[in-house]
């Protein structure tokens, strides 16, 4: 591993609008992901998975508690600061692809490229070389309705490492998919960590996804109920 990544300390979430009586989101979460990692999420529905991802994605802020990433507080960042880590550090999958509908697979996996700057050509060139890493070199002038859901899902991840981000986000990436497209998808991002050290937090529903990962972080009611290696099926008495 080259180093701690991620660090969250007695991180909390209490939103104002919850019923009376509502645990809080998050309780006192502390932990540490190094970079490099393959981290899969998991717990029930109001676990606080979702809002522990949305922290780390920058797209929600904590109650109480720190954050921080690459040694830095991101309570201290402006505006400016956290638009820009939000385009250049991460790369978010969601379960819903959210392609844009009236762009070509390859003008969407260019579009994150648009807000950092990078030339018209410059553009092209990387994102074809990106559909063809997921195996969809021939598909950059598709429209995604004319692609199945799990070539929807490889172009939104070429588009989430457009700006070679250090980690991906990923949000039940295989919620809409069925069981042998899930996993050519899983071993998408297999491959992506092993061969580029990229650092994967996945959050996921399926005691089957989270084989995949390295590590399993089991969210319960706001607080961190496991946090271990994930024990592997074949490994199984």
């Amino acid at each position: 591993m080259a180093g701690r990544f991620i660090e969250v300390e007695n991180l909390g979430k209490v939103y104002e609008t919850a019923a009376p009586g509502t645990p809080p989101a998050l309780q006192s979460v502390s932990l540490a992901i190094e970079q490099g990692e393959f981290v899969a999420v998991m717990g029930p529905s109001g676990s606080g998975k979702s809002t522990f991802m949305n922290i780390i994605g920058l797209l929600d802020t904590p109650t109480s508690g720190a954050y921080r990433l690459n040694g830095r507080d991101v309570a201290g960042l402006t505006t400016d600061e956290l638009a820009h880590v939000r385009n250049r550090v991460f790369g978010f999958v969601f379960q819903g692809f959210n392609l844009l509908k009236r762009i070509t697979a390859g003008e969407n996996v260019a579009l994150p490229m648009i807000y950092s700057g990078v030339s018209g050509g410059e553009r092209r060139r990387r994102a074809d070389e990106l559909l063809a890493r997921v195996g969809l070199a021939p598909y950059g002038g598709a429209m995604p309705n004319r692609l199945s859901g799990g070539q929807q899902q490889r172009v939104a991840i070429a588009r989430a490492l457009a700006n070679q981000p250090q980690l991906i986000l990923a949000d039940e990436p295989t919620g809409n998919l069925d069981t042998q497209t899930s996993a050519e998808i899983m071993d998408l991002f297999t491959q992506l960590n092993r061969e580029t050290g990229v650092t994967i937090l996945l959050v996921t529903h399926e005691n089957d996804i989270a084989q995949y990962a390295n590590r399993l972080i089991r969210f319960k009611d706001g607080h961190v109920v496991h946090d271990g290696a994930v024990v592997h099926e074949e490994a199984l008495p």
